[in-house]
């Protein structure tokens, strides 16, 4: 029978001080396998993050009246975005 113990609060916490002071020990690099030639050809470097936007965004510090920004917010999740998105379609006057 398979039993779920949660484990105890204390224990879920690493302790990091143990793991600093432990010294590594000739045996211990035993344990790992060599580095082969093949091994490395297989290695793919993933890289992380989200793509590059061809628009980035630039924050700014913008005081607006705070009414203004309910109204925004009552709109909803998003209201950002969407604020930015009315904001692109003003053309300055000529």
């Amino acid at each position: 029978m398979i039993v779920n113990k949660r484990g105890s609060h204390r224990s879920l916490k690493s302790d990091l001080a143990r793991v600093d002071a432990h010294v590594i020990k000739a045996a211990e690099y035993k344990e790992l396998p060599e580095l082969t030639e093949k091994m490395l050809s297989r290695a793919t470097v993933k890289k992380g993050g989200r793509p590059r936007s061809l628009n980035p965004r630039k924050a700014i510090s913008l005081r607006l009246p705070a009414d203004v920004i309910e109204l925004w917010r009552a709109t909803g999740p998003g209201w950002q975005t969407r604020m930015a998105d009315r904001l692109s379609k003003v053309r300055p006057r000529s």
